[in-house]
């Protein structure tokens, strides 16, 4: 399964570094924010100087290097083929530290900030001959932006988004006008709304042909139901991807072992308690990283020798059977020795 990355707030009381913007940043202008949905809003971001941004396709995400120290990661949720502008929608988290609340806050039009270009590891398969979308929450997001892909290229699917209450639904009107032009597409269930109930995933999968692509984001609830509703139907794990907005595991943090740095010979201890990337950045090795929960990506490294005891909600089982790359900001180690391409 293809699963991703936090842009949320780290879980409560676990302690936050800053990362700063690497070379690969680029600077933009917040141009417009616009609101959503109860506690939604999204930004609009331009480029400077007349400079295109990157392209990017459907499912992908940017990185928000934040005036206060911050990194978070949001999926940009309106398409652009010509580089004119980036759009993000953010839910103020009840619970953030830091990140959605200074965002909502202090992040107004006019401002200029460093984003990544953007990355996809929740990647739309444009040639499946359906699509079933499954969203919770804030996880429309990534979706938002595959069915207005699948739009322009005519394509087959279906989306089925929980939401609390309806005024918290985001991009609602936009779906109530794409259900207007072909009805039976777009499904809404309000649990918390009267008579609302949980979506019953295990029916919309099992209606689903074999042949389907199944997506799914949203709470870490919602996601492991839906994943153990697909393996409990027999779909096939190249037909279904899944995006984490939390960690999917607890860290690595049970073992000692050593990392060994190929580039450079040095080799540093990785105490229990402690991760590789806490290791590193303790003794003033520079190297990227956004969430710290295993969930973008950035600080994904090859592995040249020794066994990752992966933690990520990024790599396929096939992917972390190989051992050719891990996250080090949460994957630890099963032998005593990892050397690592750094």
């Amino acid at each position: 399964m293809n699963t991703l990355r936090e842009r949320s707030e780290p879980p409560t009381g676990e302690a936050v570094r800053s990362a700063t913007a690497t070379q690969s940043s680029v600077e933009v202008l917040v141009k417009a924010i616009v609101h959503e949905a109860d506690g939604v809003n999204s930004w609009e971001f331009l480029p400077v100087d007349a400079v295109p941004l990157p392209s990017f396709s459907a499912g992908a995400h940017i990185d928000l290097y934040l005036p206060n120290g911050l990194v978070r990661s949001y999926s940009l949720t309106r398409l652009s083929t010509d580089g004119s502008r980036y759009i993000v929608a953010i839910n103020r988290d009840p619970n953030s530290r830091g990140g959605s609340s200074f965002i909502h806050d202090h992040l107004k039009a006019g401002d200029r900030i460093k984003i990544s270009v953007p990355r996809n590891n929740f990647p739309l398969a444009e040639d499946a001959p359906h699509s079933v979308f499954v969203a919770g929450g804030i996880g429309i997001t990534p979706i938002w932006s595959m069915i207005q892909r699948l739009e322009r290229l005519n394509g087959s699917w279906e989306l089925h988004y929980s939401a609390r209450l309806e005024r918290a639904c985001a991009f609602r009107s936009d779906l109530i006008d794409l259900e207007r032009t072909r009805s039976g597409r777009v499904h809404f269930n309000f649990d918390h709304e009267p008579g609302g109930a949980v979506t019953d995933l295990n029916a919309v999968i099992s209606r689903a042909s074999r042949e389907a692509h199944l997506y799914c984001c949203g709470p870490t609830a919602m996601l492991r139901a839906f994943e153990s509703a697909v393996k409990a139907d027999g779909r096939p794990p190249e037909r279904v991807h899944t995006e984490y907005f939390t960690a999917a595991e607890a860290k690595a943090v049970e073992r000692h072992f050593t990392v060994v740095l190929a580039r450079s010979g040095r080799s540093i201890e990785v105490p229990s308690g402690k991760t590789v990337l806490d290791a590193l950045l303790d003794n003033n090795v520079d190297v990227p990283f956004s969430c710290m929960q295993g969930t973008c990506g950035t600080c994904e490294t090859k592995v040249i020798e020794g066994i990752p005891d992966h933690r990520d909600a990024l790599l396929t089982p096939g992917e972390r059977a190989s051992n050719q790359t891990m996250m080090i900001c949460c994957s630890g180690s099963r032998s005593s020795k990892l050397v690592l391409d750094i």
